[in-house]
């Protein structure tokens, strides 16, 4: 492949975290991009609402010099949706067990499109000081429901940093849709229990991906468990798409 030089403006990969998750999710995926000579960030989102959160986003793209690929987890996938809407610069897209959404569709709606998701059943609420709520995982639920396949003390970690996101924000609707015109690269863990593996499916045809790459009995957190596939893909993507010189 050809790579990007240290202070190179060829290609900038953006990753993007979702919902009971933060940026360091993304610390197994980070070095074999980094290898390669791509520049990396690791964006972080606030989970407040769909509109606020890829606003934040787009602040982060229009801040790049050359090319983006965005990459994003989970609701991560809504937001890059939204964000790079309108943006040139941004070449590719990759979800990785990550809502695709349509204009006018909700992440809370694509979850329950079809059977399998158990997160409704681990979420505990906090209200918040304005008014609404956040949402967490349960410590003692979060293992099962989505890391299945990381040692438990890893687990407890991830359980400790996860950041909550707001009802609000699961239940906005999309207002752009940017895989409608944007290259896309699909990652799909077939034992995720919080984003049916048939929705993924379902969002993955939907957006004419150019490479779905299923990981077998990989779970929801299949970026921290299975970070090589990941990396494989974003780079895959980085090759296919970015431009020579």
């Amino acid at each position: 492949m050809t790579a990007a030089g240290p202070g190179s403006a060829k290609l900038t990969v953006v990753l993007v975290h979702g919902a009971f998750a933060e940026s360091a999710s993304w610390n197994g995926v980070i070095p074999p991009l980094a290898a390669a000579g791509y520049r990396v960030i690791a964006a972080g989102n606030p989970l407040r609402s769909v509109s606020t959160d890829a606003a934040s986003v787009a602040s982060v793209i229009d801040s790049i010099r050359g090319p983006v690929l965005l990459v994003a987890h989970s609701y991560g996938g809504t937001v890059i949706s939204v964000a790079a809407a309108g943006k040139d610069k941004v070449i590719g897209l990759v979800y990785v067990a990550a809502f695709a959404a349509a204009v006018g569709e909700s992440t809370a709606e694509l979850t329950g499109r079809y059977p399998g998701s158990t997160l409704a059943e681990t979420v505990v609420q906090v209200p918040l000081p304005g008014g609404g709520v956040d949402l967490s995982i349960e410590r003692d639920k979060f293992h099962e429901q989505f890391c299945q396949d990381v040692p438990a003390d890893v687990a407890a970690l991830m359980a400790a940093t996860q950041r909550p996101l707001t009802h609000a924000a699961l239940t906005e609707r999309a207002t752009a849709a940017a895989w409608t015109d944007v290259p896309s690269f699909f990652v799909i863990p077939t034992a995720d229990r919080s984003i049916p593996p048939d929705a993924q499916r379902f969002m993955a045809e939907r957006a004419g991906s150019r490479r779905t790459v299923e990981v077998q009995d990989a779970s929801h957190a299949v970026a921290e468990s299975q970070p090589a596939v990941v990396a494989d893909v974003v780079l895959d993507a980085a090759e296919a798409l970015a431009p020579e010189g």
